[in-house]
């Protein structure tokens, strides 16, 4: 199949996720397996319906357990879904790993980095373990600088007009 890239979609507009998930219909299209992992967005179980009729080519996941998005959360309702998110963490780490799936997507794993879940070491041990043939795409607003050499492809999405 080939070097699996690593790719970012960054910035301060809307649209990420919505690029991720084209670039997973695509692979799909292709027949290849896809896994969307997806952080700080709540369980919204009605946003994935649409998305689990494209089982078993493209699943996603969501770890959380409570409806509102983390940053909506009280102090001790983030502090229960850290440990949800670090469960995450881990299984992305084990599809990484072994090469479970062709396209992973990591939906907002830079904004766990943001909010001090996970740091950015976590995420290059991540890009450690990742099977060279896996595509993997991390989003989320901020790319940090020190993830650059490990990163093939960045796509950054701004606001022109609001």
């Amino acid at each position: 199949m080939g070097k699996g890239l690593v790719k970012v979609f960054c910035g301060e507009g809307q649209g990420k996720t919505t690029s991720s998930l084209g670039r997973a219909l695509i692979c799909a299209g292709s027949g290849k397996e896809v896994i969307v992992v997806q952080f700080l967005k709540g369980k919204q179980e009605g946003q994935l319906e649409y998305l689990s009729r494209l089982e078993p080519e493209i699943k996603v996941f969501r770890f959380e357990k409570e409806e509102a998005y983390y940053e909506d959360l009280s102090k001790e309702e983030q502090e229960e879904e850290v440990m949800n998110i670090l469960n995450g963490i881990n299984y992305a780490r084990k599809v990484l790993s072994t090469g479970e799936c062709d396209l992973l997507i990591l939906d907002e794993i830079l904004g766990l980095v943001d909010l001090g879940i996970i740091t950015l070491e976590d995420v290059l041990k991540l890009l450690e373990v990742k099977d060279e043939e896996v595509e993997l795409i991390m989003t989320g607003r901020n790319m940090p600088d020190a993830l650059f050499p490990y990163v093939d492809y960045i796509s950054k999405i701004d606001i022109l007009k609001n």
